[in-house]
């Protein structure tokens, strides 16, 4: 048998004298085949290099047993998580994974979209621009199962799993903002999405519970990197040229919170090079517990948010859904966890 040539289930069964359909009950597991058969057969498929034919399996099955997975930028330390926990899962179920990138692209999107179609993946799961949710419609409406991650898409009846952003913000505000923090500052991303909007909320609830007047505290916007493509999702620069134009001596936060832990980077450099000192000064609260957080000077205080969770519950959720199309919307917000370092005090 020439080498290139693919290996066909009927090559195993002619080298051990067996029939095809034994050969195929062996591979697949099913009974009716004695342990010692089995170990046999699959031994010669492995020595023959035997690769299941794919194409031929869905043919049969109806399933592709590969998931769609769509998400804004794999250098995001949240989505790295995220997709490893996601084909971790996928891998135990017996599934591949198809990973597409948007860079919150629309465009990108409606392409990634339009791939999976084509493709014909068993079901999907995405994280939204969420700047056109009839973008997703073409896949409802193919009756391809999808489960949304982080951002949902209101009024598609799509099951959901996120973090529980709002109330992380604001849980962690109130836990930093020890006696004397009077003015609170926001640097968030100019982002017109769900989370960006659940943090700035979450923020407004801190203050209300803590008495602090909205007119004493502000929500800054760095302009966003993440549609021009870029291969970093943030950036510290520009966090860091908004923050060194406001901050003064005399005109400071007492507690800045940042909406990742790169323009916390920012802040910093601002904070030393106009006199003052983190946490002394101006307290430092991030979100992400990025790697290089507890390295810094003084160490970030910082929101951790449960992606491997996340991933993992979104397989979950989206096997049960290819299982049990007709089964109730699920929706489902994780809780995230305060790291308390010495940025805060």
């Amino acid at each position: 048998m020439a080498r290139s040539q693919r290996v066909t289930l009927r090559d195993v069964a002619d080298r051990l004298g067996l029939s095809a359909n034994t050969v195929s009950r062996a591979l697949t597991g099913k009974d009716q085949v004695s342990e010692s058969t089995r170990a046999l057969i699959v031994a010669e498929a492995k020595r023959l290099g035997y690769v299941p034919n794919s194409h031929a399996r869905s043919l049969v099955s109806g399933r592709t047993m590969v998931i769609g997975l769509v998400i804004t930028n794999p250098s995001n330390t949240f989505y790295a998580a995220l997709i490893s926990a996601v084909e971790r899962q996928c891998r135990a179920a017996g599934y591949s994974v198809l990973l597409l990138v948007t860079e919150d692209s629309d465009e990108n999107e409606e392409r990634a979209v339009q791939q999976l179609l084509r493709f014909g993946v068993d079901g999907v799961l995405g994280v939204a621009t969420q700047s056109r949710s009839d973008v997703w419609d073409g896949l409802i409406e193919a009756n391809i199962p999808v489960v949304q991650i982080s951002r949902d898409i209101p009024g598609r009846g799509l099951d959901f799993v996120g973090i529980d952003v709002e109330s992380a913000i604001a849980d962690a505000v109130v836990r930093v903002a020890r006696p004397g923090v009077r003015r609170i500052w926001l640097l968030e991303e100019d982002l017109r999405v769900s989370t960006v909007a659940a943090r700035i909320a979450g923020f407004r609830r801190a203050l209300d519970e803590l008495g602090i007047a909205h007119e004493h505290s502000l929500v800054l916007k760095v302009p966003t990197r993440r549609t021009s493509g870029a291969s970093l999702p943030w950036r510290p620069d520009d966090a860091y040229a908004l923050a060194a134009n406001l901050i003064t001596p005399d005109n400071h936060p007492d507690l800045m919170i940042t909406a990742n832990d790169y323009f916390a980077l920012g802040v910093y450099r601002a904070v030393r090079e106009c006199g003052l000192a983190v946490p002394d000064d101006v307290r430092v609260l991030g979100y992400g517990d990025h790697p290089f957080a507890a390295y810094l000077q003084p160490a970030l205080t910082t929101i951790r948010l449960p992606a491997d969770e996340a991933g993992t519950a979104a397989v979950d959720l989206l096997l049960r859904r290819i299982a049990e199309p007709d089964r109730p919307r699920t929706s489902t917000r994780l809780p995230a966890e305060l790291i308390e370092r010495r940025s805060t005090g």
